[in-house]
């Protein structure tokens, strides 16, 4: 019974020096910043929609396209980590958050050279999900297809 009221002593200690959290002002940047970086997504559909003509699955695969080169592009211009902190989870969950999650390592590393570094690191945040999502959907297919037989 000692032990128990020693531990919750102490973490009543230590949270007195950490600042409180503001969850409903942290929700609201990562909604923000997630929902900006979907419409501008989106903007860059109906612009492709309009201008290129594009439709269907080859709208879908340049707009994606797209939208990977620009989270690659402000990863390597620094500019993806600002708005990192500023947005927190707004920023890591749509398709730009996963080409910086490939594009910051291979970045950090690039100075060991161009296979122990670049190409090896590029995955090691990003590998786990292609390898489980590429088997995922082949399992998925597998099943659909015997199902279809």
């Amino acid at each position: 019974m000692q032990q128990g009221k020693v531990n919750q002593n102490y973490l009543d200690y230590v949270r007195s020096f950490a600042a409180p959290t503001k969850h409903f002002h942290n929700c609201l940047r990562a909604f923000t910043v997630g929902g900006g970086i979907c419409c501008v997504g989106q903007f860059i559909r109906i612009m492709l929609e309009n201008w290129a003509h594009l439709s269907g699955d080859e709208l879908a695969g340049t707009v994606s396209a797209v939208l990977i080169f620009l989270g690659c592009l402000l990863t390597g211009l620094g500019v993806y980590d600002r708005i990192g902190k500023a947005a927190g989870a707004g920023s890591i969950v749509p398709i730009t958050g996963f080409a910086n999650s490939v594009a910051s390592p291979a970045l950090e590393f690039k100075a060991e050279g161009l296979i122990t570094g670049l190409a090896s690191k590029m995955f090691v945040v990003a590998g786990p999900i292609i390898v489980y999502g590429a088997l995922g959907g082949a399992a998925v297919g597998l099943i659909y297809y015997l199902l279809r037989l």
